[in-house]
């Protein structure tokens, strides 16, 4: 895992990101979890840990800055991204984890036990039905839906000045020109790799 780290800690360089030594342990820690169920479970097309630092680790952190405290909802989680390494370097932020694969749901929930994950909470739901016990300051997704699906389908769990962070590809132009909700277009670089990155934040304002 040395070399591991060492992507991980140049990684965090590039972020800018200053986390505590433990911190970076619990990173690493969901690195061989991921890999050691992802034999029986398929959790990610990404088998080499190498690239799990990159492509899972790193773009997960990259948003980072962006998210408003204090409640956070992760929306088709999978296996736990970006939500868990989130989480990890957020430790005062209250996360919610939600996916509706049940495998990947038992997968998050042991991850969050064995990393010892006090401010995360961990739903086997699908999003429309799932009635959150507070509304979310933020509302993340990875590669979940098509932007106008995202907000019809996440906007009853957005707090009044809440946002909704969708993290895409390439700009997806399409997606966009359907979108009725005011938007902006965050870029987003991920040490380690090099396809585009972005990050469409919506915020919820209710009127009346």
């Amino acid at each position: 895992m040395d070399a591991c780290r060492d992507k991980l800690q140049q990684g965090l360089d590039a972020l800018a990101l200053e986390i505590h030594a433990c911190q970076l342990d619990a990173l690493l820690a969901f690195i061989q979890l991921m890999v050691k169920w992802n034999q029986a479970y398929n959790l990610t097309a990404v088998r080499d840990p190498l690239d799990m630092v990159a492509i899972h680790l790193l773009d997960s952190l990259a948003v980072l800055p962006h998210l408003q405290a204090p409640r956070i909802a992760d929306i088709g989680t999978g296996a736990g991204l970006p939500g868990i390494p989130l989480a990890i370097c957020l430790p005062d932020q209250d996360f919610v984890l939600v996916d509706s694969n049940a495998k990947k749901t038992r997968f998050v929930r042991q991850a969050v036990l064995e990393l010892k994950l006090k401010n995360v909470e961990v739903v086997h739901s699908r999003v429309e039905l799932f009635k959150a016990k507070a509304l979310f300051s933020t509302v993340i997704t990875r590669a979940f839906a098509g932007m106008a699906d995202i907000v019809k389908l996440t906007e009853h769990l957005l707090a009044e000045g809440g946002v909704l962070l969708a993290m895409k590809g390439r700009l997806p132009e399409q997606e966009l020109a359907e979108l009725k909700a005011a938007y902006s277009v965050i870029p987003i670089k991920a040490p380690g790799i090099d396809a585009e990155r972005c990050l469409i934040r919506v915020e919820r304002h209710l009127h009346g």
